[in-house]
């Protein structure tokens, strides 16, 4: 995947900002463990990785998400 590609993957889902509360899309971010993915399997650039992180964790505290997978 080219660079220039993959930090154009969060645009072309049109999503303006990562939500919380949006629990499906974070879903499809995270392993069946719970963990969030790395920027290279997601294809989020640096700020839209860091705000992906932030989603997960808020949603993760307002028990939205779990924070681990039995």
């Amino acid at each position: 995947m080219e660079q220039a590609e993959r930090h154009n993957i969060h645009k072309k889902a049109k999503m303006e900002h990562i939500d919380y509360k949006d629990i499906v899309s974070l879903g499809h971010h995270v392993n069946p463990h719970a963990r969030m993915n790395s920027r290279k399997r997601t294809g989020f650039g640096a700020k839209q990785q860091r705000d992906f992180a932030n989603a997960i964790k808020r949603a993760r505290f307002m028990a939205l998400m779990p924070y681990i997978s039995h």
